[in-house]
């Protein structure tokens, strides 16, 4: 993008969010649709979790300065170790509340600049590591029904190491394991069982790229048979870290160009289907990130063009081969969020450059379609653009109605909102998919019963009661379920879709169905906890459910 381009485009933008609401903006296309929903939460979205009750929880880091947000009651951060601001009296988390499109501010004690976390079985968030005095810090959310009752909490050296750039993943008995991070080539658990604290993971080494790195905040996901794959740099791993034992080796993708932080691609395990079959196989997408070499590049102010590939490798394969896929643009710093049929959203980045300040050029605007169904050659369509460029440190996450929350970016060590060429963005949007266009809605189905909050069981048979207005094709509805993640930096933590299908439909009268299906086997599949619940008639979904899988 050319810097007249570049003004105009930050002119268009400005001069849209000074003349709407700051509730609302929408734009209609064929692909979807965008919608404005803040103009400032007062910090920028780089680290984002949806909770069971609706609301999401959104942090930056603590060493920016002062926030636009300030801490209720005349509360202030006062910590001796803060390099900018050693009393802040400035918020640096949020919840935002998605039913009512409001958000309050929450008080982190501690740095949380590029850390991690994921959500435990009781639906609370257990936020790991970060910067400086926040290194190996534990902070815990639990999420409650008040407007102003709960609150991070933390805990000291609750890391055996500092962890920066790491990443978290439900295991099948509940507990977390945290892997990775900035110099450190190990992995660790959350809770502590007694045993030691701290295992090695010589992978990690083996893909650090001297003076670079390229390995960290690996792509981390739960398999079937209990085992995790791990993707680093430009090549994975199955692990058994009950074992510390590498199970399998997989090719280093095509091309060897690096696809993790700071080359930062993206990655999903896409839809686990057949659950209840002896072995259910497992598929992994990775898609964009920098050449080798875009990182010293950017350094040096040459700003290398984006990959605009996407490898797949079906992992459970007894002889894994990688498959090369071309997107309609090339993209670094992309975020990937699997929709509630099944299909993949890439979205945000930017088509140069790489991760780090100042580092990424040419704003993607159109997020792309992945239909992972659709035969090769034929699954990207590109969707409709948004006005807001979204480069290093944006984020995107599901939510249960449908759409996808997008917000974030700040290229810059602080608030810069002037005299750069990516201002920080404050404010938060979402996508609508075209599946919640209103000429779908005689297709869409409802959800009757079970009522949200349900709890389920493992291998339990479960008739899911929906409505829907218009003629249904019993043969085009299916159950999904999906695990709500922790994003930052381009990767989802904890991410997964699982397909319950449909082992029956029956018409109960005045447009009510049952779709039978069976949950899932065992918590390799599904790790215990949250999950959103859909209906899905058409490749249209309904409005999830919360269900607590126990």
């Amino acid at each position: 993008m050319t810097q007249t381009s570049i003004l105009y485009f930050l002119f268009f933008h400005l001069t849209i969010l000074s003349s709407q609401p700051c509730h609302r903006f929408l734009t209609h296309a064929a692909g979807g649709r965008w919608q404005f929903l803040q103009r400032s939460i007062g910090i920028s979205a780089m680290h984002m979790q949806l909770l069971n009750n609706d609301r999401v929880v959104i942090f930056d880091r603590t060493d920016f300065g002062k926030s636009n947000i300030s801490l209720p009651a005349g509360k202030c951060r006062n910590d001796p170790n803060e390099a900018v601001l050693k009393v802040d009296c400035t918020a640096h988390s949020v919840e935002y509340d998605v039913l009512s499109n409001t958000f309050r501010p929450l008080m982190v004690q501690t740095d949380v600049w590029c850390s991690s976390g994921a959500l435990m079985p009781d639906g609370s968030l257990i936020q790991t590591g970060g910067f400086n005095d926040g290194e190996r810090r534990i902070r815990i959310f639990k999420p409650c029904g008040t407007t102003n009752g709960c609150d991070w909490v933390e805990v000291k050296d609750g890391l055996a190491v500092r962890r920066w750039y790491a990443t978290n993943h439900i295991l099948p008995d509940g507990r977390q394991i945290v892997i990775g991070g900035r110099r450190q080539f190990n992995y660790e658990f959350h809770p502590k069982n007694g045993a030691p604290n701290l295992y090695s993971l010589p992978f990690l080494a083996q893909t650090n790229d001297r003076g670079v790195q390229n390995n960290l905040y690996p792509f981390v996901f739960l398999i079937g048979d209990g085992n995790l794959f791990i993707f680093s740099n430009n090549r994975a791993i199955l692990f058994d870290y009950s074992n510390n034992k590498v199970v399998k080796t997989y090719p280093t993708m095509p091309g060897g160009d690096p696809r993790c932080y700071p080359s930062t691609g993206s990655a999903v395990l896409l839809p686990l289907k057949n659950l209840q079959a002896p072995s259910v196989e497992a598929e992994v997408l990775v898609c964009g990130g920098a050449p080798k070499g875009s990182y010293v590049q950017a350094g040096k102010g040459i700003f290398v063009g984006a990959l605009d590939t996407c490898g797949r490798i079906k992992i459970t394969n007894p002889n894994p081969q990688w498959v090369m896929e071309t997107m309609p643009q090339a993209r670094v710093m992309g975020d990937m969020t699997l929709l509630p049929n099944g299909n993949v959203l890439i979205v945000n980045g930017g088509a140069a450059g790489t991760a780090g300040w100042e580092f990424g050029r040419n704003p993607v605007l159109n997020p792309v379609l992945y239909r992972p169904n659709n035969k090769l050659g034929s699954r990207f369509e590109s969707q409709n653009p948004t006005t807001i460029p979204r480069m290093y440190h944006s984020t995107a996450v599901l939510l249960r109605d449908g759409r996808v929350l997008v917000g974030g970016s700040n290229p810059h060590t602080y608030y810069n909102f002037t005299g750069v060429i990516f201002p920080t963005e404050l404010s938060l949007e979402a996508f609508s998919p075209a599946y919640l266009d209103q000429e779908n809605s005689s297709l869409r189905p409802k959800i009757v019963l079970p009522a949200s909050q349900a709890m389920l069981k493992y291998k339990q048979k479960l008739v899911v009661r929906f409505t829907v207005a218009g003629t249904i094709a019993i043969d085009k509805v299916s159950v999904t379920m999906v695990a709500p993640s922790f994003t930052t930096h381009s990767f989802s933590m904890n991410q997964r879709l699982l397909v319950l299908g449909s082992e029956k439909v029956t018409s109960l009268g005045k447009n009510m169905y049952g779709v039978q299906v069976t949950t899932p086997g065992s918590g390799n599949h599904a790790p215990l906890g949250y999950y959103l619940l859909f209906v899905v008639h058409q490749d249209i979904p309904s409005k999830g459910i919360w269900v607590n899988l126990k």
